[in-house]
């Protein structure tokens, strides 16, 4: 049985974690051309993009009837994100930002990909 002020609470959470997450596509997009494996097209386009789909995902998670499709268009996005964080295990170790990723890091954001997804 779901407590419904607890899923009300995490829910508005990890909506908000990814309109937040959206927004930073904008604010720190030079932090995401380090992470863009070379091999893929137009970095900047999908920097934005990405950061577009996550605010929009993000918000249709609080709309019931538009939940359970946001749900799945998240799942469909996190997998389209493995290659970036694949590409962050390869180059690790190196600075993001102001952060250096070790590839103990980049291991890491992993199982956070597939909890995510659940």
């Amino acid at each position: 049985m779901i407590n419904r002020p607890i899923y009300k609470i995490f829910l508005c959470v990890y909506a908000l974690f990814y309109v937040l997450a959206g927004c930073n596509h904008f604010l720190s997009t030079t932090v995401y051309y380090g992470i863009m494996p070379k091999w893929l097209p137009a970095h900047g386009f999908l920097i934005y993009f990405s950061g577009v789909l996550e605010i929009v995902f993000g918000i249709l998670l609080l709309i019931k009837k538009t939940r359970k499709l946001a749900a799945v268009l998240i799942i469909l996005m996190l997998i389209a994100f493995m290659p970036a964080h694949i590409y962050m295990i390869q180059k690790a170790p190196f600075i993001l930002g102001k952060i250096l990723v070790t590839p103990f890091i980049a291991w890491a954001r992993l199982p956070f990909q597939l909890l995510f997804i659940g």
